[in-house]
């Protein structure tokens, strides 16, 4: 069958004949997809698409299933016409949209996914129907590339693209969005009835529930709003990266904030000084999902940045926190304990609260009062008694510790020790017989003694309360889909487990990209860990005048891996790579001293 004359609609006995014809199918199969029947929702579906939603296992012996994203793969090929895996994050819907009608859109069942100075790329999945691209080509007058893309895709993006847009473009209104919006620092008089749009606008709310869906459905864990001169923008961090999302227009911007402040319960009219919020919504699929909500004034008004604390990504078993058997049974001896304090370090976004979140949770039993103390409170758990900071009230950590010992604690969670009231505040607890678990934020676990010293803390308090440190990082994770094996450069190798002599792996893999990980060639983040008992050789070390250098020596030979050490397991493990290991762990002194020979 000749499939390249002009208009020919493809349609589902064709595409059998041809499956059969390149030996994608058997007869057998084509045989069960004519015998079922096609209702009305199945007919309006592409014949990919029906195919698809049989579940047969591929002729090629891979055992893996026919779906739709091959069978479009296929298809391109067929026609010779470039496949296009349609990334939303990485389409400039602002800029696509207005190219063509959703009209003609959805009639043609064509989506606009690309656009440059000479060109149009237009995803379709009717690669031999031409009149539609001869039409766009005249109004455009810009030459049209043609790439094949996932029907449902097309189908889905093409409805929620259009629907952003008409709900921006609606918002607007008549006016431009030359207009400056209060909160300004360039606010220029402006003469006549300029309306901004309304917070409580129906188009307003279609793009926060847009943005708030579409950032759960990406895996974001933060929302970036920041206002700009003429439109402001939208991004998302998705594994600890910042993506661009959307641009808005001013006015609209500040809606979509106001919007936002009001269902945080924050005061709408104070846009000079930063506010704190949080609420609660729900995702497609139907779990709860809390976000924290922080405002902040800048130049061109209220930058807002939402942080989303899914409840099955922070409480996660400590497998999937990347925890090893032996880092968790030196963990879990540390937390175990009746009382004393144990602290969990490193900087912001290094997964701390999940950390915490997740060894709480496994030690709220029946039988015991767990309560924390939070700036602000992360995730409300029911299996813990949660008391938020207020300090317009005077409710700080340390008289929130205070409060808390009078309430029967066994395990108190201390968000973080900031200053001398508090860590004395802390010490105390735990030196009358309650289990403290808080955070510091310094670059290494050794680096905490030092920290509690300086803030004042005397040696033998530290020495007589902490059980231990756990310094930690968050590395992203090769893409298991395109992930390619390479060999080890022994200079890379030796800067990462420097300064241990650790064998060279056999292989290790390095990131490739693809359709599942955005061409990133990484997908999803683990933690590597430096867990710190104080043991008694340590605290014999520890004094007023306490060496960090020689704390950390002995620290290594009592079986503490640093950092990048447990980073190496992982990349040895095929988990990671050597540069992102590197990126996000501290460099260790090049003349210290440690074990000549370091298994990982």
């Amino acid at each position: 069958m000749n499939l390249t004359v002009t208009e020919q609609v493809l349609d589902l006995q064709k595409v059998i004949r041809l499956l059969l014809q390149t030996n994608m199918i058997t007869p057998e199969q084509s045989e069960e997809v004519f015998a079922r029947p096609r209702g009305s929702a199945q007919s309006r579906l592409h014949p990919l698409e029906f195919v698809a939603g049989h579940g047969f296992v591929r002729t090629d012996g891979s055992g893996k299933s026919l779906d739709l994203e091959f069978l479009s793969e296929w298809l391109a090929r067929h026609a010779r016409q470039p496949f296009y895996h349609i990334d939303p994050l990485k389409i400039e819907v602002q800029t696509v949209t207005p190219l063509m009608s959703q009209a003609f859109a959805e009639r043609h069942q064509i989506l606009a996914v690309e656009m440059d100075d000479e060109s149009v790329t237009i995803a379709s999945a009717q690669p031999f129907v031409q009149e539609w691209a001869e039409n766009l080509r005249h109004v455009l007058r810009k030459d049209i590339k043609r790439v094949v893309a996932n029907p449902a895709d097309i189908r889905r993006y093409s409805a929620e693209f259009f629907k952003l847009s008409n709900s921006v473009s609606h918002a607007v209104g008549e006016d431009t969005g030359h207009g400056r919006i209060p909160g300004n620092f360039e606010q220029l008089l402006e003469l006549g009835n300029i309306q901004a749009p309304d917070a409580n606008d129906q188009h307003i709310v279609n793009i926060v529930d847009w943005l708030l869906q579409y950032a759960f459905e990406q895996r974001a864990s933060d929302l970036h709003i920041e206002p700009r001169r003429e439109k402001g923008k939208v991004r998302f961090r998705i594994d600890g990266v910042l993506h661009d999302v959307y641009e808005l227009p001013a006015k609209v911007m500040a809606a979509v904030t106001s919007r936002i402040k009001i269902l945080g319960r924050m005061n709408v009219a104070e846009k000079r000084k930063p506010q704190d919020g949080r609420l609660k919504t729900k995702s497609l699929e139907g779990n709860e999902v809390e976000l924290r909500l922080s405002t902040l004034p800048t130049a061109f008004g209220e930058k807002m940045v939402m942080r989303v604390f899914d409840p099955d990504v922070l409480l996660k078993s400590f497998a999937e926190l990347g925890l090893g058997h032996k880092d968790y049974a030196r963990w879990n001896d540390m937390i175990d304990k009746p009382n004393g304090i144990v602290l969990v370090t490193g900087p912001t976004g290094s997964g701390k609260t999940t950390t915490l979140y997740s060894s709480l949770k496994a030690l709220a039993t029946s039988e015991v009062n767990v309560c924390t103390i939070e700036d602000p409170i992360e995730m409300v758990e029911p299996a813990f008694n949660q008391m938020q900071v207020h300090h317009n009230i005077g409710l700080d950590f340390a008289s929130g510790v205070r409060a808390l010992m009078r309430q029967d604690p066994d395990i108190i969670m201390i968000g973080e020790i900031r200053d001398l009231e508090t860590a004395e505040i802390a010490m105390q607890a735990a030196l009358t017989g309650h289990l403290v678990i808080s955070t510091l934020h310094t670059n290494d676990a050794p680096s905490a003694v030092s920290r509690l010293l300086e803030l004042g803390i005397p040696p033998y308090m530290v020495k007589s309360t902490v059980n231990g440190i756990m310094a930690q990082r968050l590395v992203r994770t090769l893409c298991p889909s395109c992930k390619s094996a390479t060999g080890v450069d022994e200079d890379d190798w030796k800067a990462l487990t420097r300064p241990w002599s650790v064998a060279l792996p056999r292989e290790i893999f390095e990131p490739v990209g693809c359709d599942e990980c955005r061409q990133t060639g990484y997908l999803g983040r683990a933690g590597v860990y430096e867990i710190m008992p104080l043991d008694d050789n340590l605290k014999s070390i520890i004094d007023e005048r306490c060496d960090l250098s020689a704390l950390r020596r002995q620290a290594y030979r009592g079986g503490m891996k640093s950092l990048r050490l447990s980073g190496a397991k992982k990349v040895a493990q095929g988990l990671t790579t050597i540069a992102e290991v590197l990126r996000v762990t501290p460099e260790l002194e090049r003349d210290r001293k440690a074990p000549a020979n370091k298994t990982i």
